[in-house]
């Protein structure tokens, strides 16, 4: 069976649908089988891969108010090989409000996932910057929740809040439900700030910080306009070589921990 993560901060601008993209992209190309599940009404993981969300028949909305749908029927094959997406559509914006009437609302997700889990080594999820009904399926859905942070002055404002909604869950909805790491993004080696936010970090989280770190780079915030990972886009820039990178840590830290 598969495992899922939620790529989730409830800060936003923090790196979490590049690391999305670029993680998945990076595994598949190492022959992992990828599922992409892009939950954030703003579908930036979905155009992001180069899926044109106008005209699409069914989408992640479908999975959460849809009568009984088939979750296959909402997986698309992208342009790259092993990695499949669910796209995100406008109309998640209202899900929050039509989920509150729906019995089991926590759990639509995770009915839906656990349809499709068998076919892929990891499914990755791309929550929206809130800590609303979209975000609860997905931490009642997944294994581990993977959290992305900035190299910025305010770079832990919220984590404390977002390290207690991961207990809650677990304790309430999601018992095995865990941190599986920190990804440190938009680094610049050149300044203070980024060195002393690493230190913060790294206190904070200890073992459960990757040691890789994701630069400040032009052509990763380019890549994403072009509906491509910064492999296709740049595959010689820092950026790619700095996911590859992370792929390599997150494989490697999986093997240990089994």
């Amino acid at each position: 069976m598969g495992k899922a993560i939620a790529i989730f901060n409830q800060k936003g601008g923090v790196g979490k649908t590049t690391t999305n993209i670029n993680l998945a992209a990076c595994l598949a190309m190492r022959g992992k089988k990828i599922l992409v599940l892009d939950i954030d009404p703003q579908g930036n993981t979905t155009s992001g891969l180069g899926i044109a969300k106008k005209g699409l028949k069914y989408t992640s909305y479908d999975l959460f108010v849809g009568d009984e749908l088939n979750a296959a029927n909402t997986i698309i094959h992208t342009n790259f090989k092993n990695l499949d997406i669910i796209p995100a559509s406008v109309d998640l914006a209202g899900a929050e409000i039509e989920l509150v009437r729906i019995s089991g609302r926590e759990k639509r997700l995770k009915l839906a996932l656990d349809q499709v889990r068998d076919e892929y080594d990891y499914i990755f999820i791309d929550c929206p910057p809130s800590l609303g009904l979209l975000t609860l399926n997905a931490l009642t859905a997944v294994d581990s929740v993977l959290i992305p942070i900035q190299c910025e002055f305010y770079a832990l404002e919220g984590v404390s809040q977002l390290v207690s909604t991961v207990d809650l869950v677990r304790k309430s909805l999601n018992p095995k439900l865990r941190i599986e790491g920190v990804i440190l993004s938009m680094f610049d080696g050149r300044t203070n700030l980024s060195l002393q936010v690493v230190e913060e970090v790294k206190r904070y989280f200890g073992s459960k910080l990757y040691s890789t770190v994701i630069p400040r780079n032009v052509r990763l915030a380019e890549a994403p306009s072009y509906g491509l990972p910064i492999t296709s886009y740049d595959p010689r820039s820092k950026g790619a070589k700095a996911y590859q990178a992370f792929a390599d840590e997150f494989l490697s830290t999986e093997a240990k921990h089994g």
